[in-house]
């Protein structure tokens, strides 16, 4: 069975210290860094912490412990995809500061192994975030074993959920560029989940909006790269060397934008002069992109703080109805459009 010198093992620290990171011990000053090595430990080696509930009569509900697990969703392997990492950093700040501890990590894929599904739902979780919707027969087998499930944009009616409005920030993208002169505006974008990409709330928001617009829809301009860097690329270069680029690309996420901008230089193109780029998401490394990148700023790490609070009050008691909140997002303008 793994013990607390197991995890202090892996993750370079003292037992002591994976003592206090669990339970949120705020007598010594530990870095975050030393935090996420401990919660990563704690995560691969799958250890279950003891949570403590305070029995003292009158003690505050806030005192008492809490044990979280989290759904990662990722499109880049598991701890590569800075959007959902983003979102993750918001969830363990919260947690803590709330009194929980994030006891596993795990994503959907690794859920399809049977002996992590049975320990996710026999870990004694007091709560679990999704970060992904789920095949129906799996989030049944989760709720009835989890009591309070909290989503992060997964359209799950009978939970709660934080998201921001999909259909705003792909109508904000192509509008900012149709008043900056555009007309012939492409699309990057992927599925979610197991859908497709038609299924999509942006690309179905792109295509409205170009319709709105009175603009052309070209198929060979709607690139589905299924949220895959390199296939993007290729895309870009091949419609490049094929039917032609549109004056102007939007893709759906951060990532992809960058792989296009990639492509371009590749190809001699020059951005925004020859063909414009606008991205989705504004993770912190767009702004350093050759040019740096204009795009929709989605509040990643505020998403996983608010998220972690609905939790921790619905583990608290909170019976109300299920909400949903949308969280607001703002184009940043930069030098690709």
């Amino acid at each position: 069975m793994v013990n607390i010198r197991d995890v202090a093992k892996l993750a370079g620290v003292s037992p002591a210290t994976v003592s206090r990171v669990l339970n949120n011990d705020q007598t010594y000053k530990i870095t975050n860094e030393t935090k996420q090595n401990v919660f990563r430990a704690v995560t691969e080696l799958g250890y279950k912490p003891l949570i403590k509930k305070s029995g003292r009569t009158g003690s505050s509900v806030k005192d008492q412990r809490f044990s979280v697990g989290c759904l990662l969703a990722t499109t880049r392997g598991k701890y590569k995809d800075p959007y959902y990492l983003s979102i993750l950093s918001g969830i363990e700040e919260e947690t803590e500061h709330q009194g929980g501890v994030i006891s596993l990590i795990h994503t959907e894929q690794e859920l399809e192994d049977p002996e992590i599904l049975n320990r996710v739902l026999n870990a004694g979780l007091d709560g679990l975030v999704m970060m992904r919707p789920l095949e129906e027969s799996l989030f049944s087998q989760l709720c009835l074993r989890i009591p309070h499930i909290v989503g992060i944009d997964t359209g799950h009616m009978p939970i709660d959920n934080i998201e921001y409005d999909h259909f705003r920030v792909s109508r904000m993208a192509v509008e900012y560029l149709y008043q900056k002169g555009y007309r012939e505006i492409g699309f990057i974008g992927g599925g979610a989940g197991n859908q497709p990409m038609r299924r999509s709330r942006r690309y179905r928001s792109y295509l409205e909006t170009m319709r709105e617009l009175e603009l052309e829809i070209r198929p060979e301009w709607i690139l589905d790269c299924q949220w895959d860097d390199q296939k993007c690329m290729e895309l870009v270069e091949n419609v490049a060397a094929g039917a032609g680029l549109p004056r102007a690309i939007y893709a759906s996420s951060d990532l992809m934008a960058m792989a296009a901008l990639r492509a371009l230089y590749r190809l001699g193109i020059r951005v925004p002069d020859q063909v414009a780029v606008i991205g989705m998401t504004d993770i912190e490394m767009s702004q350093y992109a050759n040019p740096p990148l204009t795009t929709i700023h989605v509040p990643t790490e505020e998403m996983g703080r608010t998220c972690a609070k609905v939790l921790a009050e619905r583990i608290r008691g909170d019976k109300s109805l299920p909400r949903r909140i949308i969280l607001p997002s703002e184009l940043v303008p930069r030098d690709s459009a």
